[in-house]
């Protein structure tokens, strides 16, 4: 099984789509893909005529539905069950998480919520009010095998960046937070990256990327990139991740950043490359997919 993490792409779909017609995925992932409510200025309104109920319309919707019921497709459900606030009626308004849930594994994707720079309500105090969620949410799934992918916005150790002093300094307007432990860089400071610690730790996940590349990949091993121009220039950071229960890590065949360099290769006019993982077929005495 192949799962592609693709993200929001500033250029035309014919890039998307080649990427996808590369790769051929068994399953797409999509992060920062926004709709407006209303449909986009000055687009055409609907005047008002039927929906297309013929009988090739009907046709296409059949072969739509049969597709989606076969394997591995079959007997799935969606839903997006995540409040910060656990008294909340609503689910969580920016639309973040997914959980797709089959027979034999779950898939969460989540689009993590920046840490910003500052001891604010939305800042350091909503990323706390995640990450605690997150932890309580992975050990509630770990009932069943978990695949969890997107943009984690946290880089869990210094290999995961590739200038760890520049980002440990890191700050903006010379602001300097009351705790030293939320220093540097957004994703990069130490608090995020215990709290991830011990998510994964508790939630009996691991990094499927890492868990394939022990060591620093100065080209490929990194799945967002700063601005090309400015003193971001050349700074990137490993964000985006498949992580997995660890019963699925024996079925790891690879885990890969599909963008290199410092001019963005691969990137599609995303500041985030697309990650894919794959994993082996489970062994026909096991109970996973």
């Amino acid at each position: 099984m192949l799962i592609a993490c693709c993200f929001e792409s500033r250029t035309t779909g014919l890039s998307f789509r080649s990427f996808v017609s590369d790769i051929n995925p068994d399953v797409i992932v999509i992060q920062e893909v926004r709709m407006p409510a209303a449909g986009s200025k000055g687009a055409t309104k609907n005047s008002g005529e039927i929906k297309d109920d013929t009988n090739s319309s009907r046709e296409e919707k059949q072969i739509l539905m049969r597709a989606l019921s076969s394997s591995p497709f079959r007997d799935y459900r969606v839903w997006s069950p995540f409040a910060l606030d656990r008294t909340a009626s609503k689910h969580e308004p920016d639309g973040r998480v997914i959980l797709a849930e089959f027979e034999t594994f779950r898939l969460l994707n989540t689009y993590a919520p920046n840490n910003g720079w500052k001891e604010e309500e939305n800042s350091f105090q909503r990323r706390r009010k995640w990450d605690k969620r997150m932890l309580e949410v992975v050990v509630q799934l770990s009932d069943k095998p978990l695949i969890w992918c997107g943009d984690l916005n946290v880089s869990h150790e210094e290999i995961d960046v590739s200038h760890p002093e520049f980002f440990s300094a890191a700050k903006v307007n010379g602001y300097v937070p009351p705790n030293k432990e939320d220093c540097g860089q957004p994703g990069f400071t130490l608090s995020e990256r215990k709290r991830f610690g011990a998510i994964l730790k508790e939630g009996k996940l691991i990094d499927a990327y890492r868990f394939l590349h022990k060591e620093r990949d100065m080209e490929r091993g990194f799945s967002w990139s700063g601005n090309p121009i400015g003193k971001y220039r050349g700074k990137r950071m490993r964000i985006d991740y498949f992580i997995v229960s660890e019963k699925l890590k024996d079925r790891v065949i690879q885990c890969e950043m599909h963008g290199h360099g410092i001019e963005l290769e691969g990137f599609y006019g995303s500041d985030h490359c697309p990650v894919s993982l794959e994993l082996s077929p489970a062994s026909p005495d096991s109970n996973e997919s």
